[in-house]
């Protein structure tokens, strides 16, 4: 049947998408014996899976070999690559090898440009925060898919509290279909505003009031986003993103850059929207917003390296709103 590669960060879509290739081509009533996941905690979980990937399935369907969480498109030796360069050619029809990493397959490797080329390959990569419209697009897509309907600005709402949070976003539509029943009437921002959690949209909050030195708003929005469960780490990785995007524009701003050209840069799809990024910076010197990135950076680096969450943050958030005072 072939070769699938699934790499990226997203775990949510990525789950969901296995399961879906699993539903596809895997008999459920074989399943107990059609099935292999494979984990990298085994020393020959390579071999074993081009083993398994040989082995003709028992009874109806075909078999689904899965190899999750592999090292094996970043780094492989050459005993290993000669495994792989005779199994792939001859792979069984009855088949599914699949293979999963959070990683970018590195294409400078022998093994990983032969399975490249050999596979049908999928990125579950989180769309970064300030592509604001790809997040409008993501929301868009999947509710028509599911057939729940929504006004324009009430599809813009939803992208702004979810964000890049695939997981959420399904939970807020199993949500918004439920209240909507069967109505043919599109929801509008009322049902987003009753229903939605929006904690994406406090965290840009967050990055506002550091923006303006406002530390006790700042603190405040902290606690209220730790309270609501929402990870260390997405809050700076949504800080990170908007400062970054922010010192793009100042910068551009100071060397005298057109709109289209400072949005390139910044990656933002709207030129237009550069005028109001310009308007939240003008009073905020370039080399302030240059000394914020490196400060963030420190913080994801404690968080990862187990720091305790809401002191760490409270810590951060303090000193950068310090700085830009």
């Amino acid at each position: 049947m072939g070769v699938y590669i699934f790499w990226g960060e997203d775990d949510f879509s990525l789950t969901a998408a296995v399961n879906s290739l699993r539903q596809k081509f895997l008999d459920p009533n074989w399943a107990t014996f059609n099935y292999d996941k494979i984990l990298p905690d085994r020393p020959d979980a390579v071999i074993s899976a081009l083993n398994q990937a040989m082995t003709p399935p028992f009874g109806i369907g075909n078999r689904f070999v899965w190899l999750a969480d592999s090292p094996i498109l970043q780094q492989c030796s050459p005993e290993l690559f000669a495994e792989i360069e005779r199994t792939i050619p001859v792979i069984l029809s009855t088949t599914i090898l699949l293979i999963t990493t959070h990683n970018k397959p590195d294409s400078r490797l022998k093994s990983t440009k032969l399975l490249l080329k050999s596979a049908e390959v999928s990125e579950f990569s989180p769309i970064p925060p300030w592509k604001t419209e790809e997040l409008v697009k993501q929301v868009r897509q999947v509710a028509d898919e599911r057939g729940i309907k929504l006004t324009s600005s009430a599809i813009e709402m939803l992208a702004e509290c979810v964000g890049n949070d695939t997981r959420q976003l399904k939970s807020e539509l199993d949500k918004l279909e439920l209240y909507a029943g069967s109505s043919k009437k599109p929801l509008g921002d009322d049902a987003i505003a009753a229903l939605v959690r929006s904690n994406t949209q406090n965290s840009l909050q967050l990055a506002a009031a550091i923006r303006q030195g406002n530390t006790a708003q700042a603190l405040q929005l902290v606690a209220e986003l730790i309270s609501h469960n929402e990870p260390a780490l997405k809050i700076v990785a949504t800080l990170t993103s908007q400062f970054r995007t922010w010192l793009w524009v100042k910068l551009g701003t100071q060397t005298g850059d057109p709109d289209d050209k400072i949005a390139q840069a910044a990656e933002i799809n709207n030129p237009k929207r550069i005028y109001f990024f310009r308007q939240e910076v003008k009073n905020l010197k370039l080399e302030q917003l240059q000394k914020t990135l490196p400060i963030l950076l420190e913080l994801e680096s404690s968080l990862k390296r187990g720091a305790e969450e809401i002191s760490t943050l409270q810590t951060k958030v303090i000193e950068i709103c310090n700085l830009l005072k």
